[in-house]
């Protein structure tokens, strides 16, 4: 949903390559590309397209624009596909993005669609799936958790959910995060007692467990409660979160002031915390609307080259959070350029509500909401309201955005100053963009595992985050071998990437690099010398490299810092980058430990029988039922194994082959 070129227009797709020879800089391109897309790469661009050109679609589809690695540059959708196309074979008036993008681009691939509006599907579903460096990008597109209340007949069950919406039942959110549903759900509990419990659970109670004492499940599991007043509470829940807020109260209110009357003071006691319970469902959901029952507000703001975009959400006319999105666009794009985009990818693979209020008008939005009705099969109104209500949830949103982007910049200027004062402590000629810090994680050697964690401008980067599952046989205690396997595949991954992407084109500046500047260990002389090795044989040059030995006694503040062509040295106790170097150890030890004890749980909680080959799970299940444990089974005499149902004689050899080879 990009704009394409201004003015652009289907007759200048007929200039010849000799007319663009004879481009001039006043042509009005902009040429000041850097090395990457010069004059004769723009000329070169230009040829590659007007060739693609004549060979495009002439109705409605999608293009991608593709460099000279093959990677995706850029995706867009069009009406009129050689229309569009043709636009960009102009030789004045681009943008110095689209400048850069024609002038790094080979080749062009089209796909023809029925329709502008399946085009607008698909282009969201390309965008998302190759991540094209020209487009904006939505970076975080992690899902939304929601309530389901079940639709079971043995009692209905209220419990999170995320993903696809296999189960029956009502689904109500989307929620901003997690915390918000965990409150909600603990509300919703001690007002309405449902179960939170998995059937399996709920299927095999003798007795009611612990939730029915403390007040928060009626108790249908064990029929403390009648399966007919369960149902009844079930209705209750299901109109509040419907937006029946109001008549579910009064009608609580009702009974309890009924009880009271009739004496029934512990009934009215049970009702009275059911109500508050209510009332801090309501009052944890902030300012809610009075007249917009169901709505997404999405609210953009623009400030030094970077975007906000906030998104609320509003459903039974409660607020259900909101959430603030950095998504990736070039800067010289207007926020309503960044905000149609953003919309499209939102709801590629989410249903919309019936109405969605934006902060500033977005082209093609008519289309945008025919899109979502084919794709969802409901009506979606897309709005930008000038006055009202809805004028003041989009004006909130919109100054939640502004905080939001102010703070990201904030703590952006804060660690460029870290990575300045990081830089000058390791006599580094330029602060470092991307560091990379390296830990290792073992009990004598088990379970062996080395952890990377990346920092940068932003913080860490937790999607560059990677863990090493150590291969070769390691000494008790030798973390020399280990830190050299961990950098030896680490960076022999990194040249071969290198070295297969020769051809490519320079990587975008403002992109996150994917090679460090800085190689931080967490270690003393011993793992210095073992890095310093390993980047030595694999020829790896222009990387700095330092570690980080704990002081005496493990003192933080008294750490001595190894690096090459330096004494060991220590740093003032209160310089910033000394802290700044204890957080950044101190995060590769927390992933580096939490790794390993991931991987530790699950080999303790291995069965010996899932090591025997041809072993599937219901032989497993029929062996279990038959000894009662693993280790039963390990004992057992042949014959007593071919005796076990659903066992042939040929699996019960294997299985006795199997533990009395290893015995």
């Amino acid at each position: 949903m990009d704009a394409p070129p201004e003015n652009s227009s289907s007759d200048e797709a007929d200039e010849t390559p000799g007319e663009i020879d004879e481009m001039e800089e006043s042509s009005g391109v902009d040429l000041d590309l850097d090395a990457e897309a010069g004059a004769s790469s723009f000329k070169r661009g230009l040829r590659a397209i007007q060739e693609h050109c004549r060979h495009a679609p002439a109705g409605p589809g999608v293009y991608r624009m593709l460099g000279e690695d093959g990677a995706v540059l850029y995706v867009g959708k069009a009406k009129s596909l050689r229309r569009r196309v043709a636009s960009y074979t102009r030789l004045a008036g681009h943008t110095n993005r689209i400048a850069r993008m024609i002038a790094l681009t080979t080749s062009m691939v089209f796909a023809s669609t029925r329709t502008e509006v399946e085009a607008l599907l698909l282009e969201a579903n390309l965008i998302k799936q190759l991540k094209p460096r020209f487009n904006v990008l939505l970076r975080d597109d992690k899902s939304f958790p929601y309530i389901l209340l079940t639709s079971d007949e043995r009692g209905a069950q209220l419990a999170k959910h995320r993903g696809a919406r296999s189960r029956q039942g009502d689904y109500f959110g989307p929620f901003a995060n997690v915390g918000v549903v965990n409150r909600t759900l603990n509300a919703l509990q001690r007002a309405f007692l449902l179960r939170s419990c998995e059937n399996s659970f709920y299927d095999n109670r003798t007795r009611p467990c612990l939730l029915f004492q403390i007040k928060r499940c009626a108790g249908p599991c064990t029929r403390e409660i009648s399966l007919e007043d369960y149902a009844q509470l079930t209705r209750e829940a299901r109109d509040f979160l419907t937006g029946k807020s109001r008549t579910v109260r009064e009608l609580l209110a009702k009974e309890m002031n009924e009880a009271a009357e009739n004496l029934e003071f512990e009934r009215a006691a049970r009702l009275r915390d059911r109500i508050a319970a209510l009332a801090a469902i309501q009052g944890q959901q902030g300012v809610n609307p009075r007249n917009v029952a169901e709505a997404d507000v999405f609210a953009v703001h623009a400030e030094a080259g970077q975007f906000c975009v906030e998104a609320v959400f509003y459903r039974a006319c409660q607020n259900w959070g909101n959430r603030a999105y950095f998504p990736r666009a070039d800067r010289t794009l207007s926020p309503d350029e960044v905000l149609g985009p953003f919309i499209s990818q939102f709801y590629s693979e989410r249903p919309p509500p019936n109405l969605i209020l934006l902060s500033h008008p977005v082209e093609e939005a008519a289309l945008l909401a025919e899109a979502l009705a084919e794709k969802y099969g409901r009506k979606t109104e897309i709005h930008v309201p000038r006055r009202g209500e809805k004028r003041e949830m989009v004006v909130d949103a919109l100054n939640n955005a502004r905080e939001a982007l102010g703070r990201r910049l904030a703590d952006s200027a804060s660690q460029m100053k870290l990575l300045e004062a990081l830089g000058e402590a390791f006599g580094m000629d330029r602060p470092p963009r991307r560091v990379e810090v390296y830990d290792n994680s073992h009990i004598m050697g088990s379970n062996a595992i080395g952890a990377m964690i990346v920092a940068g401008p932003q913080g860490f980067a937790k999607q560059n985050y990677r863990t090493f599952n150590i291969k070769g046989p390691v000494t008790p205690g030798d973390d020399y071998a280990m830190m050299r396997e961990v950098l030896s595949r680490r960076f022999s991954r990194l040249l071969k990437e290198a070295q297969g992407d020769s051809s490519a084109p320079a990587p975008d500046p403002e992109a996150f690099p994917q090679t460090p500047d800085l190689i931080l260990i967490d270690g003393g002389r011993g793992q210095f010398d073992a890095a310093k090795s390993v980047l030595a044989e694999l020829g790896v040059t222009g990387v700095a490299l330092a570690s980080i030995a704990k002081g005496p006694d493990r003192n933080a503040g008294r750490e001595t810092f190894f690096v090459e062509g330096r004494e060991p040295f220590r740093l003032a106790p209160r310089d910033p980058a000394l802290y700044f170097m204890q957080r950044l150890r101190d995060e590769a030890h927390r992933f580096a430990i939490g790794t390993h004890r991931a991987r530790r749980k699950k080999d303790f909680a291995k069965n010996p029988l899932d090591e025997i080959a041809g072993v599937g799970p219901a032989r497993k299940r029929a062996l279990l039922q038959a000894f009662g444990t693993a280790k039963a089974v390990a004992a057992a005499a042949l014959a007593d194994l071919e005796k076990t149902p659903g066992l042939s004689a040929s699996t019960a050899k294997l299985v006795f082959d199997h533990f009395h080879e290893k015995g």
